[in-house]
Order: structure tokens, then C-alpha cells, then sequence
């Protein structure tokens, strides 16, 4: 395949007029050869996958909505391969990232509606922007000080395409755990906030009581929008306790899986599954796995 001079190959590597806008050496002057032929040997398969003559029918075929939930399944499988510690999994999995970015700008640059290279530009620009303290002369901030700048610098962000209310700009498509601990930390920093995590048991039980009180009419309506409640007050807590509750929680699947395992090795040593086994049986095996784990 020879060299391509489109979109996605204008500006790869190559700084832009009068060099970044950065402190002395904080930044390489030039993208690493090697970096660059393989960035670009990845837009040049995916144009090619996608050509209408000669590529790939099913790559052709697709659009962003239908490549969108791929895009978020190779995000968690890269926090995954993390949260394993598979560090040797982990270049696979964030190519298989990056080749939905180059999907997504492919398309775009298809529809004439922007380029690789202008994905790669915003985020460097945002980047810059973000860190005047690094690329600029804003003098250096403690960790707290450039968090509050960061917001800041993300508040007029928002302003500046119009999203001015309070909880703008954060995704519908973040994962309901992670949206709800964002939505009340951006209420908490206009003061709308449950004064400490106390507070939050409160409502907690408060929320558990209404749930049980729909029990015995058994409304699906009204029992999804009381366990909505209860679900968002837990990651309300979470956050007032200073954890993720996507962590929590995918901590939480973690151990089940592992102490159900448990249940079953033990239960195949005498030649049984769970599907032939009493529940008292497996409770018992489950609070040995429980005691065997700690210890």
C-alpha cells in the first residue's frame, strides 16, 4: 500500500508552527519512528477494510451506533486486563482501543466531517490547555490546586459549547454506578450534598423501607424506580466514603465468582455439582470458602 496524504496522515508527528507550547523539555519534539509507522500502517488497514470495492463487507457495512458498543466493551476489557494484572495482555487490549478510535475517525472522515488527525489535535490541544502549570507559564500547583484549575478549565469548556447547567456534559452512556457518583459529586460542589456519610445511611434505610413496602404489591414500575433510589443513594455513600462503587462492585462480582468457584471444586470432590446439591449444602461449603479466604 503506498503512502496516503488524506486526513489521516496531514500533521503525524510533526509539531506545529513555532513547537508546542510547553516547558522546556517536557515534551518530545518528534514522534518516535517507530510509533508513527505503526500508527500509520493501522490507518492505512482500516482504510482499506473499509474501501467500498475491495474491503471487508461486514467493516463496510457498519456505522458509529453500531460500532459504539464495541467501542465500550474493548474499554472494560482493557480494565481487565488491569484489574488482572495482565500485563501481557494489556498491549492487545489497548490496540484493540485505539482501533476503535481510528474506526470512529475513519467514518467520520468518510462523511467529511473530521480526520485522525483531528482527534489527535484536540486531545493534545486539551491536554496543553488543561496544564498551563506544565506547558505554560502558570507557576506549578500542589495536586489539590490543580484539581480545582482542572475543573475549572472544564467548566468553561462546557460553557463554551453551550452546556451551562450544573450537571452538563456528563455521558448518558457511563456505566448507571458511574454516572450517579458523578452527577452528586458535581451537585456537592454547589453545596448540594448530604453533610457526611451518616447522613447518607439514613436515607439509605429510609430507601430500604420504601422498597419493602412495594414488595407485596410486586408493580414492576414502582419496584424499578424504589431499587433506582436505593442504587443511587449506594453510590451516593460510596462516594461520601471516598471509594468508586464501579470498583466496589466489581470487586463484590470478583469475590462471588471466586468463593462460588470454591463451592464447586469442593462439591466436584465428591463426584457433585451444584445442580445436585442442597442449598444448605452449598451455604455450608460457601462459609468455608468464606473462613478459608480470611484466614
Amino acid at each position: 500500500m503506498g503512502a496516503r496524504e488524506d486526513g489521516y496522515h496531514r500533521g503525524l508527528g510533526q509539531p506545529p508552527p513555532g513547537g508546542y507550547v510547553c516547558a522546556e523539555n517536557a515534551l518530545p519534539r518528534r514522534v518516535r519512528v517507530t510509533a508513527e509507522t505503526e500508527l500509520r500502517r493501522l490507518l492505512d488497514i482500516m482504510v482499506a477494510l473499509r474501501d467500498r470495492a475491495s474491503g471487508c463487507p461486514w467493516d463496510v457495512a457498519q456505522d458509529f451506533a453500531s460500532i459504539a458498543p464495541y467501542t465500550i466493551e474493548e474499554a472494560y476489557e482493557v480494565a481487565d486486563a488491569i484489574a488482572r494484572r495482565d500485563f501481557a495482555a494489556l498491549p492487545d487490549e489497548l490496540g484493540d482501543l485505539l482501533f476503535q478510535v481510528v474506526y470512529h475517525a475513519r467514518m467520520a472522515e468518510e462523511e467529511g466531517r473530521f480526520d485522525f488527525a483531528e482527534v489527535a489535535r484536540h486531545i493534545a490541544d486539551k491536554m496543553v490547555r488543561r496544564h498551563p502549570h506544565v506547558f505554560g507559564e502558570a507557576a506549578a500547583r500542589t495536586a489539590g490546586m490543580q484539581e480545582a484549575a482542572w475543573e475549572e478549565q472544564k467548566r468553561a469548556e462546557r460553557a463554551a459549547r453551550a452546556e451551562t447547567g450544573t450537571l452538563a456534559g456528563i455521558p448518558l452512556g457511563l456505566p448507571a454506578l458511574t454516572r450517579a457518583e458523578k452527577l452528586t459529586r458535581r451537585a456537592a460542589r454547589v453545596g448540594f450534598d448530604w453533610p457526611d456519610a451518616e447522613a447518607v445511611l439514613a436515607k439509605l434505610d429510609e430507601e430500604v423501607a420504601e422498597l419493602r413496602a412495594e414488595l407485596p404489591g410486586a408493580d414492576p414500575a414502582r419496584l424499578t424506580d424504589e431499587m433506582g433510589d436505593l442504587l443511587f443513594v449506594m453510590a451516593n455513600l460510596a462516594r461520601k466514603l471516598g471509594l468508586d462503587p464501579e470498583r466496589c462492585l466489581r470487586e463484590a462480582n470478583l469475590k462471588f465468582a471466586r468463593r462460588f468457584g470454591e463451592v464447586e471444586r469442593r462439591l466436584a470432590e465428591t463426584g457433585r455439582t451444584p445442580a445436585d446439591a442442597t442449598l444448605d449444602e452449598m451455604e455450608a461449603h460457601w462459609q468455608d470458602a468464606k473462613r478459608a479466604e480470611r484466614g
